[in-house]
């Protein structure tokens, strides 16, 4: 019934593939660095000579608060200007992402159209989307993080920072983007998310593009991805992402290419927070499937370690 809208969605598999094989995030930067400077952009601002980012070894944390704030505006920095150190081995993806979202903005209002109108539904859809793509991540990251302080579990804690930085990164990219497109949402106006409709006079006139639960949703879901990188919680955190992505549609808060665009963007951001950020290895899912031949012929195991 929903085709088109699913068609949307299914777009964000090859375009965040295609993204989560760039260079991480073709990070260098000159932006705010933890001592004012860097020589030959060295690891003191996270980015490599070669155009990569580094790892920066200086953790965030409950007690210092002010190097959480330098990750974040350090991150922002490399993260707005990325477009500005595009290489060719990216081209796939900004093509992919470019066609994506022009196809689905083309789109959007027949989308609309055939999803119709029905209270009910989008009052639930809302509900749905603002407890998993708001506050069940919020949540999961605080009690995350003093669960694994009081368990000194550090892997626990850094997936907990910084799925919060990207999420806070998001964010502020998010409300510029807004800003900045002044779109209206399925709700407003003439119902066809017209840009800008009335000029500067009557700014904002909406924020729709790109969606908020969207973006955070997908930058919380590729940090877990990353830092507890098994199958389980890959198919876990990716399809409670996709699914307040399509929330936000089938509410009517936002149009498929508005989710689309958040949801890239966030895994995006994710995927640049972990890789400048991360400190530990990711932790393999204590899942696993694997072939087995048996008498009664060739099979397949599904084994669990229980060593924790």
């Amino acid at each position: 019934m929903y085709r088109r809208i699913l068609v949307f969605f299914l777009l964000l598999i090859p375009t965040c593939a295609s993204l989560a094989q760039a260079p991480a995030s073709g990070s260098t930067q000159n932006g705010p660095t933890a001592n004012g400077s860097a020589a030959n952009g060295s690891a003191a601002n996270g980015s490599g000579a070669n155009g990569t980012a580094t790892k920066d070894t200086t953790e965030c944390g409950i007690k210092s608060i002010q190097t959480c704030a330098l990750h974040v505006a350090q991150d922002e920095w490399g993260i707005v200007t990325a477009p500005l150190r595009l290489r060719q081995p990216d081209a796939l993806a900004v093509v992919g992402f470019g066609l994506g979202t022009t196809l689905a903005f083309a789109m959007d209002v027949n989308a609309m159209e055939e999803l119709g109108v029905d209270p009910s539904r989008e009052h639930n859809a809302n509900t749905y989307s603002n407890y998993v793509g708001l506050y069940a991540p919020i949540g999961a990251v605080t009690v995350g993080y003093f669960a694994g302080l009081a368990k000194h579990d550090h892997h626990l804690q850094e997936t907990s920072i910084l799925a919060e930085e990207a999420m806070v990164d998001s964010y502020i990219l998010n409300t510029g983007l807004g800003y900045g497109i002044d779109r209206q949402t399925p709700m407003q106006g003439n119902g066809k998310g017209n840009l800008w409709p009335h000029g500067p006079k009557t700014w904002p006139d909406g924020q729709s593009m790109p969606s908020d639960h969207s973006i955070l949703a997908w930058s919380f879901a590729h940090v877990v991805a990353q830092e507890y990188n098994g199958w389980a919680t890959r198919l876990t955190v990716y399809s409670l992402a996709a699914s307040v992505s399509a929330a936000r549609a089938i509410a009517r808060r936002h149009f498929p290419s508005d989710v689309f665009v958040g949801g890239v963007l966030g895994y995006y951001i994710g995927g640049y927070v972990f890789r400048r950020r991360a400190t530990e290895g990711p932790v393999k899912n204590d899942f696993s499937l694997s072939p087995v031949v048996t008498p009664n012929g060739k099979g397949i195991e599904l084994s669990y370690n229980f060593s924790h």
